[in-house]
């Protein structure tokens, strides 16, 4: 049993939807004070961000293109290895960061992380629970499915304030 979090591939793999996430910008409350108002994803140019995994420097944010966008280069002050050093960073206003909504929807709830350009946001990505196929599974396999899948869908649902919400 996997969670992915993405469109699927084809594959002889059964797949339940649990819920969905999005990519969002975020940075604290003050470091969004020192700054101007951050309106556009061309206004994070030459500012301090935070980024994380393969990104590096010459590499960019990408931005819808149906909205006018496309990739922003970032110049990062911080590369780190994983989401949650470039979360722990951004909690301490060194800078901005780009990562999946559940990552960082209890520090927005708690007011301690501001999103960002929200109206420039990419699709929102969906999240699947996939197991091989049902003839096939194990007994403890579809058991488990049967009792994960409500409890995520719970879950991604109170992250995001709601049921219905994608967060």
């Amino acid at each position: 049993v996997a969670i992915r979090i993405g469109r699927l591939p084809d594959s002889g793999l059964i797949a339940r939807r649990v819920g969905e996430v999005r990519r969002v910008v975020c940075a604290s409350p003050a470091l969004l004070e020192r700054l101007p108002p951050i309106l556009t994803p061309d206004d994070l140019s030459g500012l301090p961000c935070i980024t994380f995994g393969q990104i590096s420097e010459g590499q960019g944010w990408a931005f819808p293109a149906g909205r006018g966008r496309g990739p922003v280069e970032i110049r990062p002050r911080l590369a780190v290895t994983g989401a949650e050093a470039a979360i722990d960073s951004a909690l301490e206003g060194r800078g901005f960061t780009c990562v999946l909504s559940y990552q960082v929807a209890e520090a927005v709830r708690d007011g301690k992380l501001r999103l960002l350009l929200e109206d420039f946001e990419p699709p929102p990505m969906p999240v699947h629970v996939v197991h091989p196929e049902a003839r096939l599974a194990a007994a403890k396999v579809r058991s488990f499915v049967d009792f994960a899948v409500p409890r995520l869908r719970a879950r991604l649902g109170q992250l995001a304030g709601g049921p219905e919400s994608n967060l």
